[in-house]
């Protein structure tokens, strides 16, 4: 039982209940992975809300789960947030999938400075859907109960102006003074988020703006990694010191 699909709602489904798994899910369930009657399968709403159960039913692009169990696990506290710049070369979307599986909760697309690519008018929504489609792909890889949340583009000076109390802002800087492993965690922030730049580096520029605004740089190490690598590498380092690996 090691699939997860992904439903759009399980409010107030409760074990003995059934729940019909339909559309691209239910079509991938019966068509691809030939899900049999009997067969156990773990259904997920995306938002912490998973059920398990056997199939009671499969018709030809739909099936309907019998529901054994109920698990609700609740939103982690600090939860992590990659503002990741855009980048070239679908590196963007390498780290988007990485930091999924990893375990962030919030996804952020940067138009940094040193972007080269960029998303504008059409670009925006279609760039978002993809990086939104991406992480729910990723999070049914990972069995996550948690789809991460993709925002719209931000710019450096909406970034800025997010930066505020129960928020603690990380700027990856490859020579930056403080290291990550030995950054003081602190106990009275909601949210822990780290800030990525393209492959180009982040502008100075902008790198004294997110200070100004409270914002802190830090590195991974002594060596520099690409865009794709730099977010899921903090990531995992955090995930370790907060106790969750």
């Amino acid at each position: 039982m090691a699939s997860l699909y992904l439903v759009e709602t399980l409010d107030g489904v409760a074990a003995g209940d059934q729940v019909s798994l339909d559309g691209a899910e239910g079509r991938h369930a019966v068509s691809v992975a030939r899900v049999r009657v009997g067969e156990a399968l773990r259904l997920g709403d995306g938002r912490g809300t998973v059920v398990t159960g056997a199939v009671e039913s499969v018709g030809r692009d739909a099936l309907v789960l019998s529901v054994a169990t109920v698990a609700v696990e609740p939103a982690p506290r600090p939860s992590l947030t990659l503002v990741q710049a855009l980048a070239k070369g679908g590196r963007d979307e390498m780290a988007v999938q990485a930091a999924t599986e990893i375990g962030v909760d919030r996804v952020v697309p940067w138009s940094a400075a040193r972007s080269v690519s960029r998303w504008e008018g059409a670009k925006v929504e279609k760039g978002r859907a993809r990086w939104a489609a991406i992480a729910q792909e990723a999070s049914k890889q990972a069995i996550r109960s948690r789809v991460p949340v993709v925002e719209d583009p931000v710019t450096t000076a909406q970034l800025a102006g997010s930066i505020g109390t129960g928020r603690a802002v990380l700027v990856l800087d490859p020579v930056g003074d403080v290291r990550l492993a030995g950054w003081e965690l602190p106990d009275d922030v909601d949210e822990i988020v780290l800030v990525v730049g393209p492959e180009g580096g982040i502008d100075g520029a902008e790198f004294d703006r997110l200070e100004a605004a409270g914002a802190v740089r830090v590195r991974l190490g002594d060596t520099v990694l690409r865009t794709s690598t730099a977010g899921p590498a903090a990531l995992a380092v955090l995930q370790a010191r907060l106790g969750r690996w």
